[in-house]
């Protein structure tokens, strides 16, 4: 079946296409528990989604107008260049001090610099039954930045003091990975409505 819009005809397949998400945790800490739920999420991700992970904040410059356009730093160009190339951002973030952790906030800042996530679908995963207010100022932040935030689509599991390898098992048993997948389906649904449509 195809839709015919204007000058361009798009094609039923692209509900099915295979979609790109980048999971950013807000984490430097090496063996970080955000950073594990998202690389348990990468492991359990259905068929036609790709999952990449993002755990390098702790290497972006603090972000600064004067390293802007030219005189911006490659660890910077990078990570911008990974959020614009995803369909979907999905964040995991710990708490620091009620708020969100200063190593997020200033990804966030080199991100709004731009203007490759207005648009970007965002949705949150959390990996403690703890840091609602974080959550809360995150979800006010993420709004903000982009047109296509989704609170509704949220995944979370406590797992504090859990090592990655336990993480890993936790995410992967029933029914927990259920629940993990039809998250991440829904968040792939959401990001294909939300995707610019193609030319068959």
């Amino acid at each position: 079946m195809t839709v015919e819009g204007g000058d361009e005809v798009w094609t039923a397949s692209d509900a099915q296409r295979h979609v790109r998400l980048l999971g950013l945790s807000g984490s430097t800490r090496q063996a970080s528990t955000n950073t594990a739920l998202l690389r348990a999420l990468q492991a359990v991700a259905p068929d036609r989604i790709c999952l990449d992970v993002y755990d390098r904040i702790g290497s972006l410059p603090v972000f600064s107008p004067d390293l802007e356009g030219a005189a911006t730093p490659p660890a910077v160009q990078e990570f911008v260049r990974s959020v614009h190339g995803c369909d979907g951002l999905i964040v995991s973030s710990p708490e620091y001090i009620r708020s969100i952790p200063g190593g997020l906030k200033n990804a966030i800042d080199w991100l709004v610099s731009t203007h490759h996530v207005i648009d970007k679908p965002i949705a949150l995963v959390h990996a403690s039954h703890r840091g609602d207010e974080m959550l809360q100022v995150l979800r006010t932040v993420l709004a903000t930045m982009s047109t296509n935030f989704k609170p509704e689509i949220f995944f979370r599991l406590s797992l504090l003091d859990q090592t990655p390898d336990g993480i890993a098992q936790i995410v992967g048993a029933p029914p927990n990975r259920l629940a993990a997948e039809t998250f991440l389906e829904t968040f792939a649904t959401f990001c294909r409505e939300r995707a610019p449509c193609k030319p068959a």
